[in-house]
């Protein structure tokens, strides 16, 4: 898929969820072998134009997640390329067994998408929002996990996992409006993270909807003569164990950031390849600490665990300053 400023607006516009639908609605002539499953999901996820086009393509299988799985497996089994949806906490806890089972241990091939993973659904309560599937995910071979940082990117992912060899977790975070981190085309490789701006000073990580904020802690620090890298890490598993052990050269601390517990996801991940090496900088993590605030609107819980650009910028100054 190439990306334009008026390609990256118009998925930015209608978010993350709606831009999944989209994608596979535009991908479908090029997959004869394509069966998109869901599980009462074809608004939330954007597949009533798909639904609507290729009836023949599209299976819903109602409120079953547990059998959305199955199903999906058995026809990956048959040869076929298979993309089910549903939301993030059902899409992975109350599927990880079939997850395990039919994909990790069989090997089936399917791309599975956690609907608005994160926190984005606070108004509904810690039910419907999902801080644990990274580390859940991480933990089942052969699964690679991929959080995109934008809409854009999305709907690179989407195309990428359809060809790539093994299962791949989709998760999807952030609303609508989804603020745009690319306007122009990009090389988009699962395994391969990306450099956004470039600094010696400290090395940001971010994954998911929390690049975007990072880019913008980067120019505050910028302001207090403080410059940092920022890398995009879409992809979890397999992390870009290079672009990590580079940084760990290249600048004098690491900050992780991710709309996640900060046990088990990204930052866990960036710890785990650099815990082997000699003279690693300190590292600290940005992410959901370990408890279930009370429900809210997206943005002030994302505030109320400081995800955001000045919440970010100001736990790396007072940490570099340390230093």
């Amino acid at each position: 898929m190439i990306l334009d400023k008026r390609k990256a607006k118009g998925l930015s516009r209608i978010g993350s969820r709606a831009a999944y639908g989209m994608t596979l609605f535009d991908l479908a002539p090029d997959y004869d072998d394509l069966i998109v499953v869901t599980a009462d999901t074809s608004t939330s996820a954007g597949l009533d134009r798909f639904r609507k086009t290729y009836p023949e393509k599209y299976l819903d299988v109602g409120i079953a997640e547990q059998n959305a799985m199955g199903i999906a497996a058995g026809l990956a089994s048959e040869g076929m390329t298979v993309a089910l949806s549903t939301f993030a906490p059902f899409q992975t806890m109350r599927c990880c067994e079939q997850i395990k089972v039919n994909l990790g241990y069989m090997g089936h091939k399917v791309l599975f998408t956690g609907l608005a993973s994160g926190v984005v659904l606070g108004t509904l309560g810690y039910t419907h929002c999902c801080i644990e599937d990274l580390a859940i995910m991480r933990a089942i071979p052969n699964i690679t996990v991929i959080s995109p940082a934008d809409c854009g990117e999305t709907a690179k992912a989407v195309e990428a996992a359809l060809n790539h060899h093994q299962s791949v977790y989709l998760r999807l975070t952030g609303g609508s409006p989804n603020p745009p981190v690319y306007t122009e085309d990009y090389d988009f490789e699962i395994g391969k993270a990306v450099h956004l701006r470039e600094g010696t000073d400290v090395g940001i990580i971010a994954t998911g909807t929390m690049v975007h904020p990072a880019l913008k802690a980067a120019e505050i620090l910028a302001e207090d003569g403080i410059e940092a890298t920022v890398i995009n890490m879409h992809t979890i598993k397999p992390i870009d164990e290079q672009a990590i052990k580079d940084l760990c050269t290249s600048t004098k601390m690491l900050a992780t950031v991710e709309e996640h517990t900060l046990m088990g996801g990204l930052g866990s991940a960036v710890a785990e390849v650099k815990a082997p090496l000699q003279h690693a900088p300190p590292q600290i993590m940005m992410g959901i600490t370990d408890s279930y605030a009370k429900a809210g609107d997206y943005t002030d819980i994302l505030a109320h665990y400081g995800l955001t650009a000045e919440g970010i910028a100001g736990k790396i100054k007072r940490s570099y300053q340390k230093l």
